[in-house]
């Protein structure tokens, strides 16, 4: 098994479409009038599927405790993506280090509805995504 992608119900699509595509999604896919409501599919450039489904059904506004903790994105150069952002009117927490360490960094922002996103620089030598050797007994 695997996780596909999650959805996120949007209070403004605008809003959020300009929020996602400025920290680097794009838009794979729509498919509108479902019974969800408008389904906008969005990915990361270079991962070949949707990993996020923005849902905006205007007449079902999103709960504020509804939705995810948070999730979490990978960055190559957390110093490139906090200067990106920044550029397009995006704040970031200060980053710091889970491990004490200069090459493993942490940072959180939020989109237009208050979905916390992790953004996370692994250190040197470290897989892509967390694993059991992240865990050790």
């Amino acid at each position: 098994m695997r996780t596909l992608h999650f959805g996120l119900r949007v209070a403004d699509i605008d809003r959020s479409l300009a929020f996602y595509t400025a920290v680097g999604y794009e838009v794979v896919g729509a498919v509108p009038g479902t019974g969800l409501g408008d389904l906008t599919m969005l990915g990361l450039p270079g991962d070949e599927f949707v990993t996020i489904e923005l849902v905006h059904d205007p007449d079902a506004p999103p709960a504020p405790s509804s939705g995810p903790s948070h999730f979490v994105i990978h960055v190559e150069s957390m110093d490139a993506v906090l200067a990106a952002l920044a550029a397009r009117g995006i704040e970031a927490e200060p980053p710091t280090s889970p491990d004490g360490s200069a090459d493993f960094r942490t940072t959180w922002i939020a989109d237009p509805d208050g979905h916390r996103i992790e953004l996370v620089q692994w250190p040197a030598g470290h897989a892509v995504g967390m694993g059991a050797a992240d865990f050790p007994r």
